[in-house]
């Protein structure tokens, strides 16, 4: 590796998990990366935890810490990391993760096959059980769904580098360039599909987002938030559902897509109504179409005129081939 990798960790009263994240990346079999340390206004410590190990005039890798004054979710943080780093590459990873010693090297090597990959989301395994899956990438339909293929199977089944529809950004690379061209992580999204808005943004623009099995790391999952669902989820789920349909297609698709789109808001609404949450969710339908008339989502909408047709119409029938896929 001769280029310089950015390796954002944000943070939020992390204290429990956050030692092993940064142990991990300290472990790297290659060296030329640093580290940017963003801590969202935590409280319990975890900060100065991490600044007493890794201080930043320590060795290498550098690690340089940003600590904001107020909590503003995952995409502030990430945002303010990617600002402060001047490398090629982005490498975004969880505070509850743990890497493989080739990790970086993996990812670096990955996103570097072709200069049209915006992205690559490395192999995420259940830190409970390292043989399951967590994510492999991905994938948005046109019922309005994301949704990753590999969530608790085998690992042994997603070991093909494939392309997805996004990176998912709990452990992604990212092109820092065009990241400059098309925009960084959308601060309305706040937590939650803000991946997917900013994977389908560059595959509007031409590129591609692709699944890399060598670069394998462990994942909490859903360690901020409490669960894997809760009322905070479902609200923001459902809100930055709207807001990125709005921001990504346009008026013809949300024509031809609306039908579908009615059925996956009404399965989803039952789904959260099950598990005692459905109020949570139609909540965040609204602050979604309330959030869309405002003047600041309108100026974070895809300029259509810009993208060709052929483009958009190749990425309707890929959001209609994946509701398919959800169910196969």
């Amino acid at each position: 590796m001769n280029t310089k990798v950015s390796v954002v960790v944000p943070n939020y009263n992390g204290k429990q998990y956050v030692m092993e994240c940064m142990d991990a990346l300290m472990d790297q079999d290659v060296r030329s990366f640093e580290v940017i340390f963003v801590d969202d206004a935590s409280t319990d410590g975890s900060l100065q935890m991490v600044m007493d190990k890794y201080p930043d005039n320590g060795a290498y890798p550098k690690t340089r810490y940003i600590s904001r004054k107020k909590n503003g979710g995952f995409c502030k943080a990430v945002n303010d990391g990617i600002r402060a780093a001047d490398s090629e590459y982005i490498l975004l990873l969880n505070n509850d993760t743990k890497v493989e010693r080739d990790f970086v090297k993996q990812m670096y090597a990955s996103i570097r096959r072709s200069d049209k990959i915006f992205s690559v989301s490395a192999k995420m395994l259940m830190m409970q059980d390292e043989t399951l899956m967590d994510d492999s990438g991905d994938l948005y339909n046109a019922l309005g769904w994301a949704y990753t293929k590999s969530k608790g199977k085998p690992e042994e089944k997603f070991n093909k580098r494939r392309k997805i529809f996004a990176a998912c950004g709990g452990a992604a690379i990212y092109r820092k360039d065009i990241l400059d061209k098309i925009g960084y992580f959308d601060d309305n999204h706040f937590a939650y599909l803000e991946d997917i808005d900013i994977g389908y943004r560059a595959k509007l623009n031409g590129y591609v987002n692709i699944y890399e099995p060598c670069a394998r790391v462990l994942h909490l999952g859903s360690a901020t938030s409490g669960s894997r669902y809760n009322e905070f989820k479902a609200k923001y789920s459902a809100r930055n559902n709207i807001y990125l349909i709005y921001k990504n297609m346009p008026l013809w698709q949300k024509i031809v897509n609306f039908p579908w789109l009615i059925i996956g808001f009404m399965v989803k609404t039952f789904f959260y109504t099950i598990k005692g949450m459905g109020l949570s969710y139609v909540k965040g339908i609204f602050e979604g179409l309330k959030l869309i008339k405002t003047p600041e989502a309108k100026l974070h909408r895809v300029d259509f005129g810009k993208i060709s047709l052929g483009r958009q119409f190749l990425i309707e029938l890929e959001l209609i081939i994946n509701i398919f896929r959800r169910f196969v």
